[in-house]
């Protein structure tokens, strides 16, 4: 009896749940949710990459009558082997929480996979021990083809029971809620600029009350939920909710549960076209959270975004703002001068003129400061602490960024999402550094659908206009990103096109001096390449 019948099992046990906790990393990045996840599989070319076209031969090969049993399990050994080695070495730009939701489809996803192993063992062998243990081996290996199925499966089981989970966390955040009848809630959506919205409010509304916000990216129903029932406490006066979407009606999920006063919309633009497939379908859902808004409530809009400028309002007040669209807006932004501590503008609505001094740049960021100062006028902040608040705001982390280096290397960094709007606001900050070269670092802008192209190559034309040199990263938006910057007329030598941000660092490395500005426009998630 050859010891390689014992290990070869275990060996691709390991690999399996290792592809396994690989696969769960995926499915929460997609939200738990199978077509999401299905979409990513489909996309991603998952089940044709190199590691799983190799597994087929060398599965192919073994279960072949040329191939003696014993020389089977070596090969299945050493690819289980390379394969959890490169697994466990892997670095992923948003590694899998172990939540609790997660540790009980990771278990369960092991329990179908050790029970089908076992069938395996005893349905395809001979009943002799080494028998057995090869088809277990085999099986194993096996099932590290199809390992994404086992997790599809997995969450299919869990959503009865993760539904009555999740429906007594609702009731318990709608108690909490209901015990605080004099709390004021702020909702705040758009395609892009909730986040910073929701940071710049909650900076200048603590000048006068105790504020509470979603911590995070916590802008689903069940981040919300969570929020409530862990960090809202009896003394909070003001809760801002950031309210997120990925399809028709989750605002309105949220809404319906924290019942918001007053609402921002920052944006409707075409991020996310992919999932919501037309731009009146953005508009219809960011606006969910107006229309939910009571009939004494106030709902704040932008109006330099056309669908937002086009939607009429009549359940509510709203009061409109704007930078460049100012036709209809309550609120202009005027005198707007950027320099080396920030920038300088005036707020101008309804008889005021606020003086205003930001650490903050772009006009997107003056924008959703806006938002952030009518809310606070609304609720009786003084004109002063407003100032007071505004001029003391920090960056949002990621979110047009500015940092210097040791080497005087000025560094923006736009790296936690790209979209069309925010991208060109990104480079026309990146054009108005004239001092050293201008470079910038982007795999470009998702989730846009059907002009997932278009967009992309748009954005290659900025870039060959506001920059010096651009070095595109990865694979997903290399050739549009390409095509706008070759039409753009950026000469050659100054483009450079790597595989990934490491190779996008070696290269800045060889070419940056003191006296350089780098844009790092967007990061794409690990469910890109």
């Amino acid at each position: 009896m050859e010891i390689v019948y014992y290990i070869a099992p275990i060996i691709a046990l390991v690999n399996l749940l290792l592809e396994l906790k690989r696969d769960l990393m995926m499915l929460q990045q997609n939200s738990y949710r199978n077509e999401r996840y299905m979409r990513w599989l489909k996309n991603s070319q998952e089940t044709t990459s190199m590691s799983r076209l190799t597994a087929c031969v060398v599965l192919g090969f073994s279960i072949s009558t040329y191939c003696p049993t014993n020389v089977a399990m070596y090969l299945i050994i050493l690819f289980s082997v390379f394969n959890s080695v490169r697994l466990l070495r892997a670095k992923y730009k948003k590694p899998l929480v172990f939540t609790n939701r997660a540790k009980r489809i990771y278990a369960v996803a092991t329990m179908i996979a050790v029970a089908l192993i076992c069938c395996c063992g005893y349905g395809f062998s001979k009943g002799e021990i080494n028998s057995i243990l090869s088809a277990c081996g085999t099986a194993a290996f096996a099932l590290y083809l199809g390992s994404h199925i086992i997790m599809y499966v997995a969450n299919v089981v869990l959503a009865p029971v993760e539904k009555h989970i999740n429906k007594g966390y609702y009731n318990d955040a709608a108690r909490i809620l209901a015990s605080m009848p004099d709390l004021k809630i702020i909702g705040i959506t758009g395609s892009y600029g909730k986040t910073s919205t929701k940071h710049y409010l909650h900076r200048i509304l603590s000048e006068k009350y105790d504020v509470l916000m979603t911590p995070g990216s916590y802008n689903t129903t069940l981040g919300v939920i969570r929020t409530i029932r862990e960090y809202l406490k009896p003394y909070n006066e003001v809760f801002i909710v950031e309210m997120g979407a990925k399809q028709q009606g989750d605002i309105k999920e949220i809404c319906d549960l924290v019942h918001p006063h007053m609402g921002i919309v920052t944006a409707v633009g075409e991020q996310h076209l992919e999932s919501f497939k037309s731009i009146e379908n953005v508009q219809s859902t960011k606006f969910e959270l107006i229309d939910a808004l009571p009939q004494d409530g106030v709902g704040v809009v932008n109006d330099d975004f056309e669908y937002v400028a086009n939607r009429e309002v009549k359940n509510v007040e709203c009061i409109r703002y704007a930078v460049n669209e100012t036709a209809n807006a309550s609120y202009t932004a005027t005198d707007i001068i950027y320099d080396e501590t920030g920038t300088r503008f005036t707020i101008v609505g309804e008889g005021k003129e606020l003086q205003l001094h930001t650490r903050l740049v772009g006009e997107c960021n003056i924008s959703n400061l806006i938002a952030a100062v009518i809310i606070a006028l609304c609720l009786e902040v003084p004109e002063d602490k407003i100032r007071y608040a505004v001029e003391k705001i920090e960056q949002v982390e990621h979110r047009l960024n500015l940092k210097r280096t040791p080497g005087g290397i000025t560094i923006i960094d736009d790296a936690f999402n790209s979209n069309p709007t925010g991208s060109k606001m990104a480079m026309d900050v990146l054009s108005r550094f004239n001092k050293g070269k201008r470079i910038v670092i982007t795999p470009g802008m998702i989730e846009l659908g059907e002009k997932q192209y278009e967009l992309n190559e748009a954005l290659g034309v900025k870039i060959a206009e506001c920059a010096d040199v651009a070095i595109i990263v990865g694979e997903y938006n290399k050739e549009a990103l390409l095509s706008g910057i070759k039409q753009g007329k950026m000469n050659s030598e100054n483009v450079h096109a790597v595989a990934s941000f490491n190779e996008a660092q070696r290269v800045l490395a060889s070419i940056a001096k003191a006296g350089d500005t780098v844009l790092y426009e967007n990061d794409l998630p690990d469910t890109f390449k």
